[in-house]
């Protein structure tokens, strides 16, 4: 039924904040859409952007969020950029399990507290 995740919104305290931090670290695209909405796109899949109370329907909190981004680079290669960019690793690199198989993660808190993990695939 399901192949794929399209998008995952996070709510934050301050959207241009968010787009800043977003763009600077992992090089996303900051784009509009639907009435000047916010996004961050990047291969085929983008992080929408809200604030508190700008969904009705969501009833998240800022700083609610928990993600997991792959990537190509090596895991040196990623901590030694979020070390670069000012980025706290908060735990890593650690042995964790994908949705497809055995990776390796590291961890760091985004402005607004979200957990990210940034992580590549054991081969």
């Amino acid at each position: 039924m399901i192949s794929h995740i399209d998008h995952v919104v996070l709510t934050v305290s301050d959207i241009d904040v968010s787009l800043q931090f977003y763009v600077r670290v992992f090089g996303m695209e900051a784009i509009s859409f639907a009435n000047g909405r916010k996004a961050l796109r990047f291969g085929n899949q983008k992080i929408n952007l809200q604030t508190l109370g700008q969904e009705p329907r969501n009833h998240a909190q800022v700083g609610s969020g928990d993600l997991c981004l792959i990537t190509h680079w090596s895991l040196e290669a990623v901590i030694a950029h979020l070390v670069q960019e000012g980025v706290e690793i908060v735990e890593g690199p650690v042995s964790k399990s994908g949705a497809v198989g055995d990776i390796e993660s590291v961890y760091f808190l985004d402005p607004d507290k979200n957990l990210i993990e940034v992580s590549v695939y054991v081969l």
